[in-house]
């Protein structure tokens, strides 16, 4: 970390002062740091949070003015370390930063001059540099969001969302339930980092905190904006001036969605898109379909481990980390957008999955496109944006002239592939589109080869062409002079120091210190205690150091250079703002470009995991079986130190849909259930999946109930955020949906768990009839197999003990033997717990897991005991069993006397009458009319 600046402040007084007439932010999400040229300084609150997050210690703090009058606590930051803090504050503490500068007039001469929040970082990409401009997880993307004033169960949602380095607006609206499933999904299938909501007293407690609810969950910062911004009045008006289309945005289908409308307006505001005229005639509009793709809520996301988390040590303990094998930033953040939003439609899968499989099938094409053609493509959508907003320069020219001539390359790749089936597929995706954008650019490499100095990029110098005018020619020539004399200087030193010309010595173009001789570490002894060397720097290449005569020569080529600049400005000028007219071209290729990087980085994970994925076969939406042979979890096969034990999947319709998985702790149930919800979202995204074969139903939604160690610090108890979770499951699930129960009821009493663990399955079985699977140590669970054969199957992984014999046999086996979890998973229940097991493998006190083990031996003798000498004991239907032994004979007593009576031969009754005969009998038995079983069968 670099050295902390002094605090240097010229007129402390003063600056006091305008600080403390600031407005006092909202709420605490709001840092404001300033600019004081090559430093950077925060104060008070502001500054206490940065001693903490940035330096990790308060001790960093100095007082601003005396402290006898209310000194002002502040901390300095050096121009990196700010930049790591402003990286840290919006990509990982969902904080908004206000960057003030010194100059023009009010308050103490401050101005605001850059804003950023997470969703919004065009002010300071310049700051964030590749880490967070160009090579995110995932885009930046804000929405502003207004829910239906009338209050019911069902609500209307209008949202409106953008990434603000491409000039789309994207709007939604849809009715949502009130726990707002629907706008969850869509937030986690966007990848929302900011969310607006409406600054409004009277719903703040109630929608507002599910909407903050919804963001906590899935790590959104939220931003309050007033009422009035949300109005409707003048968006027509503003999207007729924003939208490229030349008709009246009144005439656009989406300015009926009012709600989403109503955000739109909010957005636009709040990015301050109006303000720049470059964004006029830009802009695109379109309509979000949230049933185009598979809903998931933020309890799959973490179940799933689909993006990586704060503590996620190695890149392979998420599904992206796993997949992400882009060479391109635009194909990384498609990666992203494609794990939240895996497809519906059967076509469009398959689609993909015949890409994946060509470029599978043909390593050499798979290899080129990587380490050949993509490999050397930018960020076209940040590099079009500098065109747009006016920033780029001749950098940026020949960078897009990089690109043009690389695209003949992808296309003769393409075209190479001999085989027919694949042929096709890849010509319709890439080939064809990849030729028509080269032709496309054809004028623009003419024009760079025609008037850009090619030769000088070699020393990374961006350059017109001296042949375009007489002053640029004379300058040139007085420029080679130079470097021909720098070449010499370079021999001299070379020789006196006794060290190889561009080997051990090198003459480098420094970008602080300009031209300038470097040695390597190694060598760089031979210049100490030698007056006429004098050292720029030491850096982890080598050491930097200069001669009097260098100097010399670096002054003068630094002023020709920049008499060269000045004198092509004009020049330059124009060849940009050709090269910017060809940006919707730019956006179009990188859109083609990311595509194609996905899908060969999906390939390139099928092939290279430790035993190849397989092409899974895809059944339409509420058909077909979910069959698994051979399924593997793919982050957890990739862990070092794992062998993974493989396993089968049978999710079949009205025969195994619900599963019930027992077993020991650790044993490897949540692995099994995570892996096939997993996998159902790999496929669905097109990718190939791991298993021997796979054959799958395209799910609408995978919703999930696991674990919630974080919801304590939010102040919600670990039960109740179970319920929360549980309730969303129960309220968002259809018949087409994949549910995943990690255990559940554990924040309660036994009773009561398993009470509700019983119900919710049922309801699932019954009610909702989709797939879905529960690990669970409720045993007595299991009991639904038999109450619904043709649903419910249980499942138990496998635990041996001791010397080899298995665990379901060794009740009365010595206690101590050593317990060996196998993670297979068998047909069948597990009517044993291994929690003390589990307690001697981690080493507990032996004397603590003996009275434990007494302990249970007790409780288990207690409740036999207790079972057994129950008067009247209690069947799981309320009913004694006398009632039931009872009821039972009366009515079979009673059937047999009906069944006497309508056979007879001389009778030829109608069903009516048969029904009339079965009441009189009824009505004459009183010992049968007041059994309870028989009330409870009649009220049924």
């Amino acid at each position: 970390m670099s050295s902390r600046p002094d605090l240097r402040v010229d007129d402390e007084v003063g600056f006091i002062r305008f600080f403390r007439s600031l407005p006092t932010a909202d709420n605490n999400d709001l840092i404001r740091v300033f600019d004081r040229g090559d430093w950077y300084s925060a104060h008070a609150a502001d500054a206490e949070f940065i001693a903490r997050t940035v330096y990790k210690t308060t001790s960093v703090l100095r007082n601003l003015g005396r402290s006898e009058t209310g000194g002002l606590p502040s901390v300095t930051m050096s121009v990196t370390v700010f930049r790591n803090f402003l990286r840290e504050a919006l990509f990982r503490l969902n904080k908004r930063v206000e960057i003030w500068a010194s100059g023009g007039t009010g308050k103490g001469h401050w101005r605001l001059v850059k804003q950023a929040s997470p969703g919004n970082l065009q002010d300071v990409e310049e700051e964030l540099g590749s880490v967070g401009g160009l090579t995110m997880e995932s885009a930046p993307i804000i929405m502003a969001v207004k829910i239906s004033a009338k209050a019911s169960e069902a609500r209307n949602v209008g949202v409106c969302f953008a990434d603000a380095s491409v000039r789309e607006l994207g709007v939604s609206e849809f009715l949502d339930n009130d726990v707002f499933s629907n706008f969850e999904s869509l937030v986690i299938q966007l990848g929302v980092k900011e969310c607006l909501v409406q600054m409004d007293v009277a719903r703040k407690d109630a929608e507002l905190g599910k909407i903050r609810t919804i963001a906590d969950n899935c790590g959104i910062a939220i931003s309050e904006r007033p009422v009035a911004d949300f109005g409707v009045k003048d968006i027509e008006q503003d999207l007729t001036r924003l939208l490229r289309d030349e008709r009246s945005a009144g005439t656009l289908p989406q300015t009926e969605l009012k709600l989403a409308m109503g955000s739109a307006s909010a957005l636009i505001k709040y990015l301050g898109v109006m303000s720049d005229p470059t964004n006029f005639g830009q802009y695109q509009l379109y309509q979000h379909d949230l049933s185009q793709f598979m809903k998931l809520d933020s309890s799959a996301l973490r179940a799933l481990n689909l993006m990586p988390g704060p503590r996620d040590g190695s890149r392979t303990m998420s599904l992206f980390g796993l997949l992400n094998h882009c060479k391109t930033p635009v194909g990384s953040r498609l990666l992203a957008q494609w794990l939240k939003q895996p497809l519906m439609d059967i076509n469009e899968i398959q689609k993909r999955q015949q890409l994946v499989e060509a470029f599978v099938e043909n390593t050499e094409l798979r290899q080129t496109m990587q380490e050949e053609h993509l490999r050397s493509i930018p960020d076209l959508y940040r590099l079009a944006k500098r065109f747009q907003r006016k920033q780029a320069n001749l950098e940026d020219v020949v960078r897009v002239y990089q690109v043009a001539i690389r695209l003949p390359g992808f296309v003769t790749s393409l075209e190479n592939v001999m085989d027919e089936q694949y042929q096709t597929p890849l010509d319709t995706e890439y080939t064809s589109k990849i030729r028509h954008h080269s032709d496309s650019l054809a004028k623009l490499e003419e024009m760079v080869e025609t008037t850009v100095d090619l030769a000088a990029l070699d020393n990374h110098e961006f350059i017109i062409k001296p042949e375009f005018d007489d002053s640029l020619r004379i300058i040139r020539k007085k420029l080679d002079k130079l470097r021909h004399d720098m070449n010499m200087e370079h021999r001299s030193v070379a020789d006196d120091l006794d060290q190889e010309m561009d080997k051990k010595l090198f003459l480098e173009n420094h970008r602080v210190h300009g031209w300038c001789f470097r040695l390597t570490r190694t060598e760089a002894g031979c210049i100490r205690n030698k007056r006429q060397y004098q050292e720029c720097s030491t850096q982890k290449n080598g050491v930097y150091f200069t001669t009097s005569t260098m100097q010399s020569l670096r002054r003068e080529h630094d002023q020709l250079s920049s008499n060269y600049n000045r004198t092509q400005t004009g020049l330059v000028n124009e060849v940009v703002n050709v090269a910017a007219s060809y940006c919707p071209v730019l956006e179009q290729l990188a859109g083609v470009l990311a595509h194609l990087d996905v899908i060969v980085s999906f390939a390139h994970a099928s092939v290279n995991a430790p035993n190849a994925y397989v092409r899974p076969k895809m059944h339409p939406r509420g058909t077909g079986s979910t069959v698994l042979k051979e399924a593997r979890h793919p982050c957890m096969e990739m862990q070092d130190d794992v062998s993974f034990i493989t396993n089968d999947v049978s999710l079949v319709r009205d025969e195994s849909s619900f599963l019930i998985i027992t077993g020991p702790n650790m044993g490897g149930k949540s692995t099994y259930i995570r892996q096939i919800g997993v996998i159902a979202l790999m496929a669905q995204t097109g990718c190939f999946v791991p298993c021997a074969e796979a054959e799958l139903t395209i799910f609408d939604c995978i919703l999930a109930r696991v674990g919630a160690s974080d919801s304590q610090l939010k102040g919600v108890s670990t039960f109740m955020a179970e319920m929360l979770e549980t309730a969303n499951i129960l309220k968002s699930a259809t018949s087409e949906s994949l549910i995943i129960i990690d255990e559940l009821g554990r924040g309660t009493s036994t009773y009561d768990g398993f009470g509700l663990a019983w119900a919710i399955s049922e309801h699932i079985v019954t009610e909702i009839r989709c797939f879905g699977l529960f690990a669970t140590h409720f045993h007595e669970l299991t009991a639904l197999a038999d109450r619904y054969p043709k649903s419910v199957n249980n499942l138990h992984v496998v635990a041996f003990i001791g010397d080899g014999t298995e665990a379901e046999d060794s009740k009365d086996k010595s206690k101590n033997r050593q317990v060996t979890l196998l993670y297979r998973v068998e047909p069948g229940i597990c009517d044993q717990s291994f929690g003390i097991h589990v307690a001697e493998l981690v080493r507990f006190p032996e004397k603590v897991v003996n009275m434990a083990r007494q302990k249970a031996e007790e409780l288990e003798d207690f409740t036999t005991s207790d079972q057994q000498n129950q008067l009247p004991s209690q069947s799981i239907d309320g009913y004694s069993q006398e009632e039931v032994e009872e009821g039972s004979a009366l009515l079979k007593a009673m059937l047999l006397k009906w069944k006497e009576q309508i056979e007879s031969p001389n009778k030829n009754l109608t069903a009516e009458e048969k029904r009339q005969i079965m009441r009189d009998i009824v009505m004459a038995d009183e010992k049968l009319k007041a059994n309870r079983v028989f009330q409870g069968i009649k009220a049924l």
